[in-house]
């Protein structure tokens, strides 16, 4: 059977899922029966021969993330021709990423105080004290040690590369985007004559990159698989059931931003079917679940937006770009649910004005998390100890937060497709394919 690249991913996300979950339950069983034998090796082996086939192949995403970005960029600014459209562009983008962000991060605050997912009626004195005993504090020491030279005027300050080869070699995704908009420009001001075989050069590393996107995406059935199989034969479910009520609230916030907000969003601004945009990044959604990073995602994203949706290449260049560092609404709303969480835990008080600087602080947090597997943790310890929230309840966090992770990553990603989408539409630009689970002809 001839199946679309999505449906193998999704076939291949399911196995992985039911592998993990069977190897969960025998490496249980093997260690209550004090059986650390043969059958415990060889399932050890096989979660660590799956775990580096599955990072083999994020790495080759993360790979290509940083050059796709940057020539894209260039290219975009290049194909743009005008800078006045630039400028509408880019704060057409701006606005739409400034405005989902807030309603993400308002929404998480309004659920977490209507469940109150840390209080008296959710965990119990005794359960409290069973949680805190039972943290493990070696995740939480690194995540705070990571955060401790991180102030969120530093973002501000980082946005500015010193060196723009180490900020490419780093893969520091928003100063990549600086220097790309700041050579595009360049280059769109020198005499054509002189900057056009300049943009040959890259318009012909751009498509090669494309063609290694392509290449990956073929191996992403297996891929895929190799990623999630790992996660779930070690963590399985039971973890969650302590913190269940957090992990719905997340999950709840998360589902109203990605089936409410972005579909909003698509409708307002573009005459796209909102189905047809959901097929159209089925492909991003199941790279960035499995994957739980926007910035191995982010190729796959520019490639799916482009063939599928019918944005223009500029465009989606620009807006999936700059939406991979900006526009990181699932992780705003998790750190100011996360932080009213623990304040509910630890019983502190939190008055309304503290609650909505949580909404700016988890914003301009959330914008310097780095796209990489559980980085909002890393912000989250600024927002926490903004508001003289014990950091050390992190250590809490993180035993749930791989799942969460892993969810709030689909939504990240779907917001950078439908600010795309609602800009194209905006600048009637929008011209999708009648069949958007298919490659268009090259």
């Amino acid at each position: 059977m001839k199946l679309a690249l999505h449906w193998k991913i999704l076939i291949g996300l399911a196995l992985g899922i039911a592998l993990g979950l069977v190897l969960n339950r025998f490496s249980t069983d093997l260690r209550a029966a004090a059986a650390d034998g043969p059958g415990q090796s060889a399932i050890d082996f096989f979660i660590s021969l799956n775990r580096v086939a599955g990072e083999i192949f994020k790495r080759s995403l993360q790979f290509i993330a940083a050059p796709i970005i940057l020539f894209a960029m260039i290219l975009a600014i290049g194909s743009l021709g005008d800078l006045r459209k630039l400028g509408r562009i880019g704060g057409r983008t701006t606005a739409i990423f400034a405005c989902t962000a807030f309603l993400s991060a308002g929404m998480g605050l309004l659920l977490v105080n209507i469940v109150q997912p840390g209080g008296e009626r959710f965990i119990s004195a005794d359960a409290k004290a069973s949680l805190i005993a039972g943290m493990s504090t070696d995740n939480a020491a690194t995540v705070l040690t990571s955060a401790k030279s991180t102030k969120p005027w530093d973002l501000v300050r980082d946005i500015m590369p010193t060196n723009p080869f180490d900020a490419l070699a780093r893969g520091d995704m928003l100063q990549i985007v600086v220097f790309a908009l700041l050579l595009g420009i360049s280059l769109r001001l020198l005499p054509r004559e002189r900057s056009e075989p300049v943009f040959r050069f890259v318009e012909g590393l751009h498509d090669a990159f494309i063609l290694i996107v392509r290449g990956i995406m073929q191996l992403a059935p297996i891929g895929v698989f190799c990623l999630i199989t790992p996660i779930v034969a070690n963590l399985g479910f039971q973890v969650l059931s302590s913190l269940a009520a957090y992990c719905l609230t997340v999950i709840v916030g998360l589902a109203l931003i990605q089936f409410v907000i972005y579909p909003s969003v698509v409708k307002i601004c573009s005459p796209m079917p909102i189905g047809t945009f959901f097929r159209g990044i089925a492909q991003v959604q199941m790279v960035a679940f499995s994957s739980s990073s926007s910035a191995a995602t982010l190729p796959v994203t520019i490639e799916n937006v482009r063939d599928k949706l019918g944005v223009p290449g500029d465009i989606t260049s620009f807006v999936c770009a700059l939406g991979a560092k900006m526009n990181m609404d699932g992780t705003a709303m998790m750190q100011a649910i996360a932080t009213v969480f623990l304040a509910q835990f630890y019983g502190m008080e939190l008055s309304i004005g503290q609650q909505v600087a949580i909404v700016f602080t988890a914003i301009v947090s959330a914008i310097g998390t780095p796209g990489i597997p559980s980085g909002g943790m890393v912000m989250l310890v600024i927002v926490l100890r903004s508001f003289g929230v014990p950091a050390e309840g992190i250590a809490m966090i993180l035993a749930v937060d791989r799942i969460l992770d892993m969810c709030r990553t689909v939504v990240n990603v779907t917001g950078d497709a439908a600010a795309a989408v609602a800009v194209a539409g905006m600048e009637g630009a929008l011209n999708p394919p009648p069949n958007p689970t298919s490659q268009p002809p090259r």
